[in-house]
Parts: structure tokens; sequence; C-alpha cells
């Protein structure tokens, strides 16, 4: 599995919120839209990655401040039909990335 593939495929994917499937937690959820706006913005634009959140590489992760409440959210990898994790996420055709943003608090 290429690392370089998963980063490429998750920044992909959340930069543009296409190739996966995007939740958010009843915290998030119960925000205003225009604060849930600029929360799938924020999550879009991050590139603060450190060996520290990002230990592998594959920018599945990160966390923000926004309005003084931190935010978190992370990409998991399940197979096609979302019953278990993918074998291989670094192939697209095998692989259904889910995006879940989350309150900090909520974790």
């Amino acid at each position: 599995m290429g690392t370089n593939r998963i980063r490429e495929l998750n920044d992909a994917f959340r930069t543009t919120l296409k190739g996966g499937r995007v939740m958010v937690t009843s915290g998030v959820a119960e925000l205003s839209d225009v604060l849930k706006s600029k929360v799938l913005m924020r999550v879009a634009n991050f590139q603060d990655f450190t060996p520290a959140n990002d230990p592998h590489g594959e920018h599945d992760f990160g966390s923000f401040m926004l309005l003084g409440q931190k935010f978190f959210w992370k990409i998991d990898y399940y197979d096609k039909e979302m019953e278990q994790g993918s074998k291989d996420p670094s192939d697209p055709e095998k692989t259904t990335r889910v995006l879940i943003i989350m309150l900090a608090e909520e974790y």
C-alpha cells in the first residue's frame, strides 16, 4: 500500500468532498448553517500536518480551533460494502473513504 497514493486520495477527498462519504456528529449537526460551512472550509483547507498529528503521512486527521471551539476530523477507510475496513486504502475501487467531523468534546 502506497502512503503517497493514500495521501493524494485523502487530500482530493477532503478538499472536494467527492470520492467518499462525509459524516458529522450530532454536535456539529446542531451548529448554525453558517458555522457548519466555516467548519467544512477549515477541513478542506487544512494544511497543518505534523509528525505528531500525521505520523504515517496519510493526511487522515486534523484538529483546529474555530470561534473558541475545538474540532477534530478523521478519514477512515472501509470496503465498498461499508462492512469492514478496507484491505487496500490506496485503491479507490476497493475503498470507501469516510470523513467524520466532530467537536473535540464529542471524542
